[in-house]
């Protein structure tokens, strides 16, 4: 297995050469990551040499319009889907919300959707309000004990064939296991249901090959995969289409139109192909050349998992060993998301404030993932005290991080 080369890493974050950061160890990440240099680059440059309506018949605008395609055709290569089926939005929460929307009117009188309670809210929120317009909005349930999904509850809440569309999380953003979306996805298909995809808490940690897993939709952030404040949808062509057109009538034959009813944030959505150069030169860097832009992505991927796996792992073990605190979600790095939260059984918001003054810049409360707490038994007045990594993260910034909670608790 390559090992990650973090000099290099680093290299590429403009975040780690300013004074009043390069001396911190970062762990807010799941509130969101550093940008990488190449869509600072991108972002810039389009506010400098582009800021026009893109897509006119002179150079500024034809240039505009070009980086905002390339934008979209390299991430949905990257992800295994089509250019059509990749669009974009102000946020996940606002892009689920809009797809709600379509729902609303999909969904036939008697027909269900599912949803579960580990889940942030915006994954959660806005399909659950389907309920006031008299649609059905049943929960799958995590064990109170581990925040886990059992899928033989999912089979059951699926046994009558009422069911249209299941959404569920990649990942929760304070439980972090890493759920078997392609089993899922396969039980709901089987079921004749639709499937979406809440990956704004895996995608930051190697972007997904969609087209393997198999969901109808699969959402994520671009600002925590270290891209612009923009939110990244996948609506797959054959539901696409058959969901409501929610943008401008004229435009309901265009896929990655029919979602988006505002105007599209052309800066931003050019600066995200800088996601892509990043994701690249890092292939690039510890592989050499490789022309199938999935497979470029699945090896970055599992570039990025090892080493955060790696880096995670002392401080589960760290906290699994103390009898003063209870780490939420699973203790083996290999099952989760490099995101650990903690419930300290007192209020977490000191104990934060306490590592900033020792350089650890994190992070406490619920995180809008008011429902996975709530069915875990946490006092949400107290909240969590929330540690989340990413591959920029070092193993000095662990133990650094391990000493200082030492101090601290």
């Amino acid at each position: 297995m390559t090992a990650l080369d973090l000099a290099y890493v680093r290299s590429q974050f403009p975040a780690f050469s300013v004074p009043d950061l390069s001396d911190k160890a970062f762990f807010e990440n799941a509130g969101g990551s550093y940008a990488c240099a190449p869509v600072i680059d991108r972002l810039t440059r389009f506010y400098r040499e582009r800021k026009v309506q893109p897509y006119a018949p002179y150079e500024a605008a034809t240039l505009g319009g070009a980086e905002m395609d390339e934008a979209r055709a390299r991430l949905a290569a990257m992800m295994g889907v089509k250019t059509p089926e990749v669009s974009f939005g102000p946020s996940t929460t606002a892009n689920t919300y809009v797809l709600a929307q379509a729902a609303r009117r999909w969904l036939k009188p008697g027909e269900a959707i599912v949803v579960t309670d580990q889940d942030h809210e915006a994954n959660s929120g806005p399909w659950r309000r389907l309920a006031e317009e008299g649609h059905e909005v049943r929960e799958w349930k995590i064990d109170p004990a581990t925040g886990s999904l059992d899928l033989a509850r999912l089979a059951s809440l699926l046994s009558d064939g009422k069911v249209r569309l299941v959404c569920f999380p990649h990942c929760s953003n304070v439980i972090a296991e890493i759920n078997p979306v392609a089993e899922i996805v396969a039980l709901a298909h089987a079921a004749g249901a639709a499937t979406c995809v809440d990956g704004v808490s895996y995608a930051p940690h190697g972007l997904p090959d969609v087209g393997a897993l198999g969901t109808d939709i699969y959402l994520f952030s671009a600002y925590k995969t270290y891209g612009p404040h923009q939110g990244v949808m996948v609506i797959r062509e054959d539901l696409g289409m058959r969901l409501p057109n929610q943008g401008h009538f004229f435009n309901g034959e265009t896929l990655y139109k029919r979602f988006t009813p505002a105007g599209p944030d052309h800066a931003q959505i050019a600066a995200s192909a800088g996601i892509a150069d990043y994701f690249d030169a890092l292939h690039a860097h510890h592989f050499g050349t490789e022309r199938d832009p999935s497979k470029r992505g699945v090896a970055v991927h599992d570039l990025i998992r090892a080493h955060e796996a790696s880096v995670c792992q002392p401080l589960l073990d760290y906290l699994a060993d103390r009898n003063d605190v209870r780490l939420i979600g699973p203790r083996d790095a290999a099952d989760r998301a490099p995101t650990v939260a903690v419930d300290l059984g007192r209020h977490a918001e000191p104990v934060s404030e306490a590592l900033a003054a020792e350089g650890i810049n994190c992070w406490a409360g619920d995180f809008y993932a008011v429902r996975p707490l709530t069915a875990l038994g946490v006092d949400l007045s107290a909240g969590v005290l929330r540690l989340s990594m990413v591959h920029y993260t070092s193993a000095e910034d662990v133990a650094r991080l391990i000493a200082a909670l030492d101090r601290v608790l």
